[in-house]
């Protein structure tokens, strides 16, 4: 696996994991808020080749009746 490949991998996973924790009960979300942001901002750009080409991140889903 590339570096930046995995580097992205293990970031989105620890958000996944971040999401989880603060939806079980007891859940410290003092932390949460603490940590999310951070670990958000330091998501890398996704690395060439992980999106389709004609994707563009900044025009949202395509819907039927914009087809």
């Amino acid at each position: 696996m590339c570096p930046d490949c995995e580097d992205f991998a293990r970031t989105v996973l620890l958000l996944g994991q971040l999401a989880l924790y603060a939806d079980m009960a007891g859940a410290d979300l003092d932390f949460v808020d603490a940590v999310s942001p951070s670990l958000a901002v330091s998501l890398p750009e996704p690395p060439p080749g992980m999106f389709p080409d004609d994707q563009d991140p900044d025009g949202g889903p395509v819907y039927p009746d914009d087809v």
